[in-house]
Formats: C-alpha cells, structure tokens, sequence
C-alpha cells in the first residue's frame, strides 16, 4: 500500500511536489458516502485511487516518469556498470540541470510502514536511506551518503542486526547501484523482502494490450468465478453478448515479461502454460460460437483482456500507475475500471486522465482530484480540489474546470476572429 510519493527535480518537475494517499480529515456528509473509496489502516484512512488532471504540458506524465524511473532504478541498479547513464533529464532551466534529483516513496508492507528516499545525479547515485517504524516508532535501517567520504564506513550508517554484514554489500556497491537493490541479489533477507514489493505490487502504465504478454493472466479458474463480472463489463459497452464459455486448454505460449515492459515490474521469466480458449455467444444467434480473442472487436478484446489484468491487481491489493487513462476507454468503462478500484479492499489506483466527467465531487472525494499546472517558470506544480478552501462539495467541479477556476487547463484563443486572423497570415504567396 502506497501511503506517499515525493519527486524533485525530474524533467518538468523542479521544486518537491508530494502526492500524497494519506486522506485528508474530511467530514461531510458527502465524504461519509464515499467511504468506499479509502482503506482504513489501523486508523488512518488512505486514499484507493488519485486523478491527475491538467492541461497538456502540464507535468501529468511526467509524475508517472517518475514514479516508474524510481521503481525501474530499484529494479536494475544492481546490473548497472561503470559508463552507465541514469536515463531521466532534471529540470532544465535556472541551473537545475546541475542539480540532483531526489525520488522517496512511503508504504505499508507486511503490515509495517517503510520510507525510501534517493537522491542522484545522472551519472551516480550520491544519498540513499531507509527507515521504518516496526513498533510504530520511526527507526533506521541504513543511511548512505556518498558525500562525506571516500570510505564506505563514513559514507554508510546501519541499524544493529537488520542486515547481516551490511558492510560485505556496501562494498559491492557502486555509485551506480543502489544499496537495497544490491543487497536483494545478495541475498539479504530484509532488503530482498522490499525489492518484492517493488517488483511485484507496482504496476507500471499499460502497454498494448498483446494477448501472449496477457496471456499468463488469462486462468480458466479466475474467468469462471468471475464470469458474471466480466459479463457485467461487457455489457456497459452495449455488447450483445450473451455468454461466454471456456473451452479446454489446447495451445501453448510463452510469456516473456521483462522490466522494460510497462505492463508489470515482474521478473524476466519464460515459462510455458497452456492458456484456455473463450467463445462468445450473441443475441443475435444464441448458438453460434465466436472466438473471443480474434473474432470480436478490437474495444471488446481490449476490455475483456484488461479484466483478466485488472481482476489480480484488485483482488492481491497491488497498485496500478497509469497514464492517459481515457485516451481508448469509453467514459462509462473508465467509470467501471474506478469503481472496481473503490470496490476492492486495497488495490490503489494512480491514473491520469483529459476526461472531465470524472471531476465529479459526488463520485471521487476532494482529495481524490488533483491538478497540475504549469508555472510561468515552466516547472510544475501540483495540488488538490481540497486546497481550494473556496469549493463547495455542492458545486459543480467540472464545470469549474472547464471554467479556468483551478488554472489547470490550457488558455487558447480559437474565437473566429482570432483563427480568420490566423489563416489570413498564413495564405500562400
């Protein structure tokens, strides 16, 4: 579970914006009929899912960049050489460009809260640290910082007894690598349970749906407990489907998911399964048989795929970053993809989206809306419908979008006479 995510310095990003799932202390009766959609955790209400709006430019891709820069960099560090270039470009103008970059991510594993931080360059990593509170008390397991010395035993600082010979790892570890990710691949118990946690609870934007890259997801057992859902999605986007059924698993394939991939942070792995054939069945003719997977429409081979996809992350409680989230869903199956979000017990869901519908005080709480707005410095910035004191839960929230009242949309000029203007300017010689 994410609780926290801070980014400085990183593209568009220049001062430390904060994206922040602990939920805001909201009573009102229209926040009361929202409870779907945060966890309690041991008291402390913590957000499912957050939107990201803004004007193109603004910085909304950018945060997911980020994010998936932070959790790539865990990922691999440990494979990195001498030579190599972090693949990211801070924040280009005021002399940033010079400056480092910092990532820090708090988070709830196995019931005990953890706060990671980095900080580096392009070309080397200069601070790491790693807290966490396992009796509800804030304590170190290892502060790393590269500039106070040539020698690791003045660079690194370790908690007693986390890390067995955590000074056999730090001297393993380059100015390339980071300490956690080194210490996972040797075999240090503690760093290799959050290295997991990174690899298996993040997952990363959503590639082109390809049925072999999904197919592993693709369980005749998760299709059939959960056939009626996915009979449910289908017909929001007015499919005439009537049934589908799962035949007997006939072929094999391989599934080569690596880390390059954004669909998940998973291991690189080939393993051969034999995924199972669905057949559609249509009003029209009730028993005639369609093969789901390349006889329907490309929408609903979309749909159907990315409920397989998005069934293990809301029932394992994983969290799912993704960017543009309208850019090839129907508004009502955007609005069924939050509201299985809001429905599971601890899935959480990072989205950023142009669609407007889902400003909507009466479907997502305050704090649930942010917007990203581009500063006259050129750097973004970042806040929620809840910093605006001034918003009423009754008031209309798109609507004032649209109107310019949270400054996050972009200010074009396309009158008529501006335009007639613009083509006169522009007419052939």
């Amino acid at each position: 579970m994410i609780l926290g995510i801070r980014i400085e310095n990183f593209y568009s990003i220049k001062d430390e914006i904060s994206l922040d799932f602990r939920a805001e202390k909201i009573n009102t009766e229209g926040v009361k009929a929202l409870s779907a959609n945060v966890i309690d955790y041991k008291g402390q209400k913590v957000l499912k899912s957050i939107g990201l709006f803004g004007a193109n430019a603004s910085g909304k891709s950018n945060i997911l960049k980020a994010i998936w820069f932070c959790c790539y960099t865990i990922l691999n560090s440990h494979q990195y050489n001498e030579g190599k270039i972090f693949k990211f470009v801070p924040f280009k103008f005021e002399g940033y460009i010079n400056k480092p970059s910092s990532f820090s991510i708090d988070f709830i594993h196995d019931d005990i809260e953890y706060e990671y931080s980095f900080t580096l360059t392009t070309t080397e990593i200069l601070k790491e640290s790693l807290f966490f509170y396992p009796n509800n008390r804030r304590a170190k397991v290892f502060i790393r910082d590269e500039t106070k010395g040539l020698g690791k035993q003045e660079i690194y600082s370790f908690s007693n007894g986390l890390i067995p010979r955590p000074f056999d790892v730090a001297i393993n570890t380059s100015k390339k690598t980071l300490f956690l990710s080194r210490a996972s691949q040797m075999d240090r118990e503690f760093c290799r349970n959050l290295y997991r946690f990174f690899l298996d609870n993040f997952w990363l934007g959503f590639a082109p749906i390809n049925y072999e890259a999904l197919a592993s997801y693709m369980t005749k057992d998760l299709f059939i407990q959960n056939k009626e859902l996915f009979l449910h999605a289908l017909l929001i986007c007015d499919s005439d489907i009537l049934n589908i059924d799962v035949l007997p698993e006939t072929k094999k394939v391989q599934d080569q998911k690596t880390n390059d991939k954004f669909i998940t942070a998973s291991e690189n792995k080939e393993t051969e399964f034999s995924p199972p054939r669905f057949e559609a069945f249509h009003r029209a003719s009730p028993t005639v048989a369609f093969n789901m997977l390349s006889e329907e429409s490309a929408g609903t081979i979309q749909l159907f795929n990315m409920l397989f996809f998005l069934l293990d992350i809301v029932k394992n409680g994983k969290t799912f970053f993704l960017d543009e989230f309208d850019l090839s869903l129907h508004s009502k199956i955007a609005d069924f993809v939050v509201d299985l979000f809001h429905a599971s017990s601890s899935a959480q869901f990072l989205f950023t989206s142009h669609n407007t519908n889902l400003i909507d005080a009466k479907r997502f709480r305050r704090d649930q809306i942010l917007f990203t707005n581009k500063k006259n410095d050129g750097s973004t910035e970042l806040y929620s419908l809840y910093d605006h004191k001034d918003f009423r839960e009754n008031m209309d929230a798109e609507k004032g979008y649209l109107q310019g009242r949270f400054d996050a949309i972009p200010v074009v000029d396309s009158s008529h006479g501006a335009l007639t203007k613009l083509l006169e300017n522009t007419k052939p010689a």
